[in-house]
C-alpha cells in the first residue's frame, strides 16, 4: 500500500509540477522516500519562520480563517482510531490585536522549547491549540504534526490531523492522498468509505484538470502522461479499498480501469483474488498470470512470489497439478510484450482530400487547438490549393527546409485560397510535439495518417502541391536550397490560376 501511495504522490507531483501551491511541509512528504517519511526539523524551522515573519511585520493582517476550530480535544490518545472526521465549530473569538503577537511569541516560545523532541513539539503544539483555538496559523500546526506523527509512527495521530486539514482545505490533494493511505491501514469499516470518498475527490479533480492549468516548465506530452498516471494510480487505490468494502463490483470497475490505462501488476493481482474469491477460477489464473509476468514498470511492486503462490494454487484446484502451468507462464509473458496493433488511420480513404489529419499540440498551442477541431479534414480544401510538407525529426534536411516552408506560408497567410500543412512521418509520434515547439515551427503541424503511404512517399523531405480539385500537380522528393523556394512558389501560383 505504501508503494502505491509513494508512487500516485510523484506522479501528482510531476502532473501539477508548479501548478498547485503546496505548503513547504506538503511538497516534502510528497517527495518523501521512507515509511515514515522523515522531514528532520523541517516543521520547527517552518514554523518559527513564520512566527518571526508576522513578529516583524505587526501591522500587517492576519490572513483571513478558511475554518473553524475543532470542537473536541486536539490531544489524540497514541493508537486511537477515530471512526468519524474530527468536526470543525465556530470558536469564541478572542481579543484581536493584543493578543495576537502574544500568541506568536508563544508559539516560537513552544517551538523552541521543543528541541528536536518530536513528541515534545507534538505535547506543545497540541496544548498551543487548546489556548490558542482559533490562531490563523492552525494548518500549519497542523501540518506539523501529522508530520512528526509520522516520524513517531503515530499513525492513529497523523490520521487525526491529516483529516482536519482535509476538512479545512480540501484541495490540498496531497494531504489528501496521505489521509487515504492512513485510513486504509487503519482498516475500519467507517474510515474506509471515507478514504474511498477522499479518493474520490482526487480523481475527479485529475479528470478535470485542464491542460491550460499546466506549468510552462512541463510539455503537453509530459502532462498527458502524467495525468494517465495519477489517473491509473488513484484508481488502483479506490479499487483496493472496495475489494477491502467487499464491494467487489464496484472494484473490480475501478482495477479494470487502472488496468485499461497502464497495464501494471498490482491491479491485475487484484483482480485475481477477486475472481478466486468469487470461483471464477479461469479468470483469476488469467489475472495472477498478467500479474506475475508484468515489469515494475510504474514504480509499484508486486510480491513476485506472493503471486506465483496465488496463481501454482489456483492451478492446481483447476488442474490437479502444475503440469502445465510453465507453458501458461511463457503464454502470458508473450503477450506482456506484444504490441497493440497498430491503428491504421484513413484506411478507407482512397484519394487525398478524403484524407483527415490530425493535428500535432503543443504546450503553446495547447489552448489554441482547444478552439479548433482537433483534425484538419483535407475535404473542406476542396477549391483551395493544398501544400504539404513531409518531414520526420530525425531527418537533417527537414530542419533546413522548414524555415523556408514557414516564410514562404507566411507570404501566404492572407490568402484563403491556399493552406500548407506540415505532416509529420513519425513512428513514435511523442517525439513530434516536443520537436516542433523546439524547432518554433510556424506551419499548421500533422501526423501524415496515412497520406504519406497514399503518396508513396519514401524519403524526407517531401513537397506536395494539391490543385483546387485534389489533384498532385507538383512534386519535389528531397531539398535544394538554391531552387526550393521559387519553384514551391511558381507551383502554387500556377495551381492558383488554374482555378481561376
Amino acid at each position: 500500500m505504501l508503494d502505491s501511495f509513494r508512487y500516485t504522490m510523484r506522479s501528482f507531483v510531476n502532473f501539477k509540477h508548479a501548478t498547485l501551491s503546496l505548503p513547504a511541509i506538503a511538497v516534502a512528504l510528497l517527495l518523501a522516500v521512507t515509511p515514515a517519511m522523515v522531514l528532520p526539523c523541517l516543521a520547527p524551522i517552518a514554523l518559527t519562520h513564520a512566527a518571526s515573519q508576522q513578529q516583524a511585520a505587526p501591522a500587517q493582517q492576519a490572513p483571513p480563517q478558511r475554518a473553524t476550530a475543532p470542537q473536541e480535544s486536539t490531544t489524540v490518545p497514541t493508537g486511537a482510531k477515530p471512526s468519524q472526521p474530527p468536526r470543525q465549530q465556530a470558536a469564541p473569538k478572542q481579543a484581536p490585536d493584543k493578543k495576537t503577537p502574544d500568541a506568536e511569541q508563544e508559539l516560537r516560545h513552544m517551538i523552541e522549547e521543543s528541541g528536536n523532541d518530536r513528541a515534545a513539539l507534538v505535547r506543545n503544539l497540541e496544548d498551543y491549540l487548546k489556548r490558542f483555538p482559533d490562531t490563523p496559523r492552525r494548518v500549519e500546526i497542523y501540518r506539523a504534526i501529522v508530520e512528526s506523527a509520522m516520524q513517531l509512527h503515530d499513525s492513529a495521530r497523523a490520521m487525526n490531523y491529516a483529516e482536519r486539514i482535509v476538512s479545512v482545505d480540501p484541495e490540498d490533494v496531497s494531504i489528501t492522498l496521505l489521509a487515504i493511505d492512513l485510513l486504509e491501514h487503519a482498516g475500519n469499516d467507517a474510515g474506509l468509505s471515507r478514504a474511498i470518498d477522499y479518493a474520490g475527490r482526487v480523481l475527479d479533480r485529475v479528470q478535470k484538470s485542464p491542460i491550460s492549468a499546466k506549468s510552462p516548465r512541463v510539455s503537453a506530452q509530459e502532462w498527458q502522461e502524467n495525468k494517465k498516471r495519477v489517473t491509473m494510480s488513484v484508481y488502483l487505490i479506490r479499487g483496493r479499498l472496495w475489494k477491502e468494502k467487499r464491494n467487489y463490483d464496484a472494484a473490480t470497475q475501478d482495477l479494470e480501469a487502472s488496468f485499461k490505462l497502464l497495464p501494471n501488476a498490482p491491479a491485475a493481482e487484484k483482480l485475481g483474488e477477486i475472481s478466486e474469491l468469487r470461483r471464477d477460477f479461469p479468470r483469476a489464473i488469467e489475472n495472477y498470470a498478467t500479474a506475475f509476468v508484468l515489469p515494475d514498470e510504474y514504480g509499484i511492486p508486486v510480491d513476485r512470489a506472493e503471486a506465483r503462490r496465488k496463481l501454482g494454487n489456483v492451478w492446481k484446484q483447476v488442474h490437479g497439478s502444475e503440469a502445465g502451468l510453465g507453458e501458461k507462464v511463457l503464454a502470458a509473458y508473450d503477450q506482456s510484450l506484444a504490441k497493440p496493433a497498430k491503428t491504421i488511420r484513413n484506411k478507407n480513404a482512397k484519394a487525398p482530400l478524403e484524407f483527415e489529419l490530425r493535428r500535432v499540440v503543443t504546450e503553446k498551442s495547447a489552448e489554441k487547438v482547444q478552439e479548433q477541431l482537433p483534425t484538419v479534414k483535407l475535404a473542406d480544401a476542396k477549391g483551395k490549393v493544398v501544400v504539404l510538407n513531409f518531414w520526420a525529426t530525425w531527418c537533417g534536411p527537414c530542419r533546413d527546409v522548414e524555415p523556408i516552408f514557414d516564410q514562404l506560408g507566411r507570404q501566404y497567410e492572407g490568402n484563403a485560397n491556399v493552406i500548407f500543412l506540415a505532416a509529420s512521418s513519425d513512428e513514435d509520434e511523442s517525439r513530434v510535439p516536443p520537436y516542433v515547439q523546439r524547432e518554433k515551427i510556424r506551419s499548421t503541424v500533422v501526423f501524415a495518417d496515412g497520406l504519406d503511404r497514399h503518396l508513396d512517399i519514401s524519403s524526407f523531405p517531401t513537397t506536395i502541391v494539391l490543385d483546387r480539385a485534389g489533384n498532385v500537380v507538383y512534386r519535389s522528393d528531397g531539398f535544394n536550397a538554391q531552387t526550393f523556394e521559387k519553384t514551391l512558389n511558381n507551383a502554387i501560383q500556377r495551381a492558383l490560376a488554374s482555378g481561376t
